[in-house]
């Protein structure tokens, strides 16, 4: 974000060191055959509840709804024998149920027509420094977050307090698009004095219907993961 005054952040953030993931390692990885659809289990809601797992449920959860293992293949892979797999993976869905929040509405699918146009509405508004315009995508309980900074702003008056003094400096960014953790990214490139763009964050959305309902941002130093460069030519 823009070095300036932030407004007091609504909450601590729970989760200091999750790192997204670039959409183009997952593929050729199988679909999971539990219930989990393959979005979910890479969002980055979904990789903040796994962090809350212990070790053994975490890799059990992983291997069968994630990688899409048989239960059978994961008590081979654990040493381990299939009812115990089960009873793992059987709680460890259990406790994900009550620590991971859904959003109200499922997101749109990828690629789909409905995803480009939120995400088009979103860069024109964020590259235009249009607050307003960026607020109405928002959902009422919106959450705006900076991994590894541990602070949080949730629901649109904070977001609005945030983003009017960040575009309120007159610093304006490009967005290049990205995908990841199956979600719609941005590589985002600040505008400097010298007409070179240098590279300001990775900005993640997590999407519900045809609203934002989460803003992620991560340090500049995961752009090369996602094979975008730290810097744009004027």
């Amino acid at each position: 974000m823009p070095e300036v005054d932030p407004p007091a952040p609504t909450r601590p953030g729970e989760v200091v060191w999750l790192e997204p993931y670039p959409e183009a390692l997952l593929e050729g990885v199988p679909g999971p055959e539990a219930r989990y659809e393959h979005a979910e289990a890479i969002s980055l809601a979904f990789v903040t509840a796994l962090q809350v797992l212990p070790p053994r449920q975490l890799a059990v959860l992983v291997l069968r709804d994630v990688m899409g293992f048989h239960a059978a293949e994961v008590a081979e892979m654990l040493d381990s024998s299939v009812d115990s797999v089960k009873s793992a993976l059987k709680r460890a869905r259990a406790r994900l149920q009550r620590g991971w929040p859904q959003a109200a509405e499922p997101p749109p699918a990828s690629g789909s027509p409905s995803e480009q146009a939120l995400v088009a509405s979103f860069v024109r508004a964020y590259e235009a420094g249009d607050v307003d315009a960026l607020i109405a995508m928002f959902t009422d309980d919106i959450t705006v977050s900076m991994p590894p900074i541990p602070l949080e702003y949730q629901g649109r008056d904070a977001a609005a307090r945030l983003f009017a003094g960040i575009f309120g400096s007159g610093r304006r960014v490009d967005l290049v698009p990205t995908r990841a953790n199956g979600q719609p990214a941005f590589g985002a490139y600040l505008h400097g004095s010298t007409g070179i763009r240098h590279g300001s964050g990775l900005f993640v959305l997590t999407l519900a219907g045809d609203r934002i309902c989460a803003f992620t941002r991560f340090d500049n130093d995961v752009l090369p993961s996602f094979g975008l460069p730290r810097s744009l030519p004027g």
